[in-house]
């Protein structure tokens, strides 16, 4: 087996798809998908096929900006298709791609996960907060005070 240079070998890893590597390109694609607009527009259309006012009523809290720019680049990334119907208004109908169904399927578990977990969570930030401030407090009797 030939040895390789470290320039051949970070040429190597790159083209495996190292997501640890700074410039791979699985890096890109796992910093969109973690996304959490991207994550709640995955998840909403997993549910059913939806128009962009039905995404924007069933996320709480996304802005017209941040939607728009999250279904072009979802769109762009071939996890969904956008559908215009030819009607009065214009209809715009936005579903999942066969790749953004595969996506959903990981990402709903996640959400699940977070849903039975999230007061487990927050009990363990309430505790560890109320040790920190003893600590802290503690630490600060400790200290000898400035004249």
């Amino acid at each position: 087996m030939p040895t390789m240079t470290a320039a051949q070998r970070r040429a190597k890893e790159k083209e495996e798809y190292d997501t640890f590597l700074a410039e791979c390109a699985s890096r890109v694609v796992l910093q969109r998908i973690t996304d959490k607009w991207v994550t709640l527009v995955i998840c909403a259309l997993g549910e059913q096929d939806m128009r962009y006012a039905q995404l924007r009523r069933r996320i709480a809290g996304v802005s017209q900006k941040m939607l728009t720019q999250t279904l072009r680049n979802l769109e762009r990334d071939g996890l969904l298709t956008r559908t215009v119907e030819p009607t009065v208004p214009v209809s715009v109908t936005y579903s999942l791609t066969e790749l953004g169904h595969g996506l959903h399927r990981v990402i709903a578990q996640i959400k699940d996960w977070a849903e039975d977990c999230a007061q487990e969570i927050v009990a363990a930030r309430e505790q560890y907060d109320a040790e920190r401030s003893a600590r802290d407090g503690e630490v600060a009797e400790q200290q000898p005070r400035k004249a």
